[in-house]
């Protein structure tokens, strides 16, 4: 679908590009000199606005990134998503997440060549998404209404625990009242026995989300939470009212005793997957209209980036800006400050979604890549932020781009407290760049250190499901550029299949060919005072 990006000559011509002046490149000499550099390098997408134009990048960088993407066959297997095409090559599926918020009419993409030419796979899949919405956004009415049921526990681990968890708290002002949600991913019995001293059997619901329903963490406390509830009280018939699987196994779900199940596809990958069934827990909280306003924010980012020119199409433009940073500018990575306490989870999200779509050395083709791929993101909440590694972002040595995202509107709190978070955002944004000199050299700041805005009207439904879609096709498009894969996780399984395997070793006392840490570690959790030794 293209040739290998670092093979490409524009990938050469980029490299040169960047050697004749990105060394010396000065974002405060870049404006004064150019007084329409924030024109060219911002827009306004659907529900966001962006200004890329504190980045170390030109208008002909731009130019020459989004020939790089042409080249690499980005457009391509973006147009081969959008017909139902099995991009996900080593798993053999479609990928079609984008299908999940789409109306069953097509909606913004109904003129789209691509989407007119649809065969009948991609058709009949539309209509089984909305069969399952209905019957999701049904459920999750019945559940609001039901006064019976105080406390909400979603147990899953992934993409089937973050996703569901940032929406959740993002839009917390949007919750109904009467109603807490608790999220369990972690095995660490911690996690889940501090959610159960919080609540009742008679009252709470528990939500299993597993597509496989044997995940291993997902399962240990799921059992472990079934165990509670029959020893506090419950009983098997009251399972069928306390419990719901949202799996695609349904003969195991039965085993378990639960007979209320919502499934989804293979082609949903788990970090794509809070647009379909696992986000049940979401539609509990804030209804279904307000749901539905997240999937209509979602698809008109998806119409943005299936049908927008290069040079306004922001998820593209964020891609290929990520490209850039990584391979010509050298920075390994990208802190993330959210200036919103409901956003607070969205780093831990956005690590999921980038570094496991992404952390990969191998083509889509098997070949080695010979350049680096995802970033490390990281990043927390502003301002704390400020108070604990700002201090590195302004004078530490390495030089880090940052993304801000902010609120206009601050809902509730529009007040003092809103109009200082966001001044503190745009002002950090301002240092970085700007930087501070001749107040003493421990004082110093060397300024000129890139960073992102992006801008939300507010943090509601639609905006929300405009911001991480767009993330998610910045993913795909870095992705595509590279020529990996970016919807597997083999390396993933890999730590999944040794765990069993040392558990099995465990019980047969069997240690052939482990290596002496390894087996040294297992001797010693063998003689710990849990096992009676």
């Amino acid at each position: 679908m293209g040739l290998v990006c670092d093979a490409t000559p524009q990938w050469a011509q980029l490299d040169a590009h960047f050697q004749s002046w990105g060394a010396r490149f000065d974002l405060v000499q870049a404006f004064a000199t150019d007084a329409q550099r924030l024109e060219k390098l911002s827009q306004q997408a659907p529900y966001v606005f962006a200004d890329l134009s504190k980045n170390w990048l030109q208008e002909s960088t731009e130019q020459q990134l989004s020939a790089l993407a042409r080249a690499c066959g980005v457009h391509t297997v973006r147009d081969a998503m959008l017909a139902g095409a099995a991009v996900n090559t080593t798993e053999e599926r479609a990928v079609m997440h984008w299908l999940l918020r789409t109306p069953p009419d097509a909606g913004l993409l109904q003129t789209h060549p691509v989407v007119q030419a649809w065969e009948a796979p991609v058709q009949q899949a539309l209509q089984q998404v909305h069969s399952t919405l209905d019957a999701m956004l049904a459920l999750a009415e019945q559940v609001r209404s039901d006064e019976r049921i105080t406390d909400v526990v979603n147990i899953g681990i992934g993409g089937s625990h973050l996703g569901p968890e940032v929406v959740v708290q993002a839009l917390e002002d949007w919750v109904t009242p009467g109603k807490n949600f608790h999220f369990v991913s972690n095995v660490d019995g911690h996690e889940l026995g501090h959610v159960l001293r919080k609540v009742k059997p008679q009252s709470t619901l528990f939500l299993i989300a597993s597509k496989s329903f044997t995940t291993a963490e997902t399962m240990l406390n799921a059992h472990s939470a079934r165990t509670w509830f029959l020893a506090n009280g419950g009983t098997e018939t009251d399972i069928q009212r306390h419990f719901v699987a949202l799996t695609t196994n349904t003969a195991a779900a039965a085993q378990f005793g639960v007979t209320r199940t919502l499934g989804f596809w293979d082609w949903v990958g788990g970090r794509f997957s809070l647009w379909s069934a696992i986000g049940l827990p979401i539609a509990i909280a804030i209804g279904a209209e307000q749901f539905k306003n997240l999937l209509h924010g979602a698809h008109a980012m998806d119409a943005h980036f299936f049908s927008a020119p290069d040079a306004q199409n922001l998820p593209l433009r964020l891609g290929m800006l990520d490209v850039w940073n990584r391979n010509f500018c050298g920075f390994g990575s990208r802190c993330i400050a959210p200036y919103s306490h409901g956003l607070r989870r969205l780093t831990a999200y956005l690590q999921q979604l980038e570094m496991e779509s992404n952390g990969k050395r191998v083509t889509r083709d098997g070949k080695p890549l010979q350049v680096a791929t995802a970033p490390v993101v990281w990043g927390e909440p502003g301002t704390n932020g400020q108070h604990a590694f700002f201090q590195m972002l302004h004078q530490g040595p390495d030089v880090i781009p940052v993304e801000f995202i902010a609120l206009r509107d601050g809902g509730k709190y529009l007040g003092a407290h809103h109009q200082s978070l966001v001044i503190n955002a745009i002002a950090q944004a301002q240092a970085l760049m700007v930087g501070r000199s001749g107040e003493g050299i421990e004082r110093d700041c060397p300024g000129n250190r890139p960073s992102t805005f992006l801008l939300l009207q507010a943090l509601d439904p639609a905006s929300l499901g405009a911001l991480i879609a767009l993330y998610e096709h910045r993913v795909f498009v870095a992705g595509a550029v590279w020529g990996i894969n970016s919807f597997d996780q083999w390396g993933v399984e890999l730590g999944k299949k040794l765990a069993q395997s040392l558990r099995e070793r465990q019980q047969s006392n069997d240690w052939a060919g482990v290596d002496p840490s390894t087996r040294a570690l297992m001797q010693r959790l063998a003689e710990s005072p849990l096992n009676g030794n």
